[in-house]
């Protein structure tokens, strides 16, 4: 007698199934059509507008011998690096973001959590105080951002080696390490800052802020390095995070190295965001507010979570940019202000309902 009613609740799977995979390939096909979109837009807007066909113009005059325009100059030399670096930071922040959410197996994590924000912004603090005036620009701006790098990654090492024990690595642990390594790092920072004088104290709250406007064609092959390994990396380990959302016994169980999934993605994750916080400086919100987003939107399959957050990151850091640069142009806002504006009232939003995601009241 109940051979009916199953069938028909298999029939509703199976179309609720084929109706959700429809509905993650559109979503996908939008936000890669929605991208190049926003670079083109981003390529025309600043101080100086540029027209359609001033863009095109200037991006087919790449690599060529012809005299360049004022607008092929500013596009190849101003623009198109800064555009790409922000494309690919935001991709490598959302993407980050949606790993550790699915290893916290928690919607209001982010990849600071593991302390690499705090640590790389102490790592830029230090080369800026310690070398001072004594640097030349470029040259300076190369050595915080090496110090930077190093900071992320010490604290990331600090956070993974307290969290981990003979019998394994504890993510609770780790959560409460990193929250530790980052107040300790803040606390450094701030000693730091009251040493300084007025011109270190200025860098380093710039820094701090992020921008895009150090942002140069090596330092966008550095990304792009990092941000493509990253994006391939990351995906290989989607049903390893899927089988953790029902936790790690039950992964275990169902043939996941838990230990050595932990262990490459945290170390992905540092990699990703210790090499944007070096570029870039600290952009705050990207890896919380965007996958969180895409997590509404598809749900918690990290097959097509994971590039999902990668593009739509991409999307809102270039968008986030070009407002910054057009907003009170010529003047130019630190990027990080932008997302922090953007994201702060979607994380209110966030807390006003807990409730929906398993927290206290």
């Amino acid at each position: 007698m109940p051979i009916a009613p199953v069938s028909r609740r298999v029939g509703v799977w199976t179309i609720n199934q084929a109706g959700r995979r429809h509905h993650a390939r559109w979503l996908l096909a939008c936000l890669a059509a929605a991208l190049p979109l926003c670079i083109l837009v981003g390529l025309a807007s600043g101080a100086v507008r540029l027209s359609p066909g001033e863009v095109a113009s200037g991006l087919l005059a790449l690599g060529g011998d012809a005299p360049a325009d004022q607008a092929s100059l500013i596009i190849a030399h101003i623009r198109l690096p800064r555009v790409l670096l922000a494309a690919v930071m935001g991709a490598v922040l959302a993407i980050s973001g949606a790993a550790m959410q699915g290893l916290f197996r928690n919607p209001l994590a982010d990849p600071s959590l593991i302390g690499v924000t705090a640590g790389a912004s102490l790592g830029a603090a230090l080369v800026i105080v310690v070398g001072g005036s004594t640097l030349q620009s470029y040259t300076a701006l190369t050595l915080v951002s090496a110090g930077a790098f190093a900071g992320g990654a010490a604290a990331v090492v600090f956070v993974y080696r307290l969290a981990t024990s003979p019998s394994g690595t504890s993510v609770a642990s780790m959560l409460l390490a990193g929250i530790a390594i980052t107040a300790l790092a803040g606390a450094l920072g701030s000693l730091l800052e009251f040493r300084a004088d007025n011109d270190m104290l200025r860098r380093i709250s710039l820094w701090k802020m992020g921008g895009m406007d150090g942002a140069s064609y090596p330092r966008l092959l550095l990304g792009t390095v990092v941000g493509g390994a990253l994006l391939l990396a990351l995906p290989r380990y989607a049903n390893a995070l899927n089988a953790l959302l029902l936790g790690e016994s039950e992964a275990r169980h169902l043939g996941i190295d838990v230990e050595r999934a932990k262990f490459a993605l945290v170390t992905w994750v540092a990699l990703g965001v210790g090499t944007s916080v070096a570029l870039v400086g600290t952009i705050a919100f990207v890896g919380l507010v965007v996958p969180h987003i895409m997590r509404l939107l598809l749900g918690p399959d990290h097959r097509v979570l994971l590039p999902a957050a990668a593009l739509a990151g991409a999307i809102l850091l270039v968008a986030a940019d070009t407002l910054a640069r057009t907003v009170f142009a010529p003047t130019e806002l630190p990027v990080g202000i932008v997302t922090a504006i953007v994201g702060v009232p979607f994380f209110i939003s966030l807390l006003r309902q807990r409730h929906h995601y398993g927290m206290q009241s």
